[in-house]
């Protein structure tokens, strides 16, 4: 009858359980470190993907038409002599009646005058608007406080 642990058999074991000891540390780091290399590969190529994508846009940028509908796309500009429309869509847009209480504004006009003409415009406007009620309250060149009082 064969002795199920003989001398042998235990000191095979026991090598075996110091190697796995030995072995498993630097086998699971390695493992470990495999993994976050692939993974950091994989954001290297999306950083070269990305990089890539970029100096093709920045590329674009140096082509006159790419700047020219650019421009108009995203700016709204136009150039001399064309016409700009702007399609409101009723959706989304309520539907306002236009006030005839004084002067038009060049909002209400639909023009196409870059911004600062606009305000510049409007500001204009402003300034030739009556103030109602402002005739009796100061005269012309007060900065609008009332007078003292007389004998002060």
């Amino acid at each position: 009858m064969p002795r199920l642990f003989t001398v042998r058999a235990m000191v095979f074991s026991c090598v075996l359980l110091l190697a796995f000891v030995l072995v498993y540390p630097t086998l699971h780091s390695y493992l470990q470190q495999r993994v976050e290399v692939d993974q950091l590969r994989a954001q290297v190529e999306a950083a070269r993907q990305r990089n890539d994508d970029l100096e093709a846009d920045l590329r674009r940028w140096d082509d006159p038409a790419y700047v020219t509908a650019q421009a108009r796309e995203r700016l709204s500009f136009v150039l001399p002599g064309e016409k700009a429309f702007r399609v409101v869509d009723p959706e989304t847009v309520p539907d306002t009646a236009p006030t005839a209480d004084g002067p038009a504004t060049v909002l209400d006009s639909g023009s196409t005058l870059p911004w600062y003409a606009n305000v510049w415009e409007s500001v204009e406007v402003a300034g030739e608007t009556p103030v109602l009620g402002a005739e009796d309250a100061a005269s012309p060149g007060d900065n609008g406080t009332p007078a003292p009082p007389a004998g002060g």
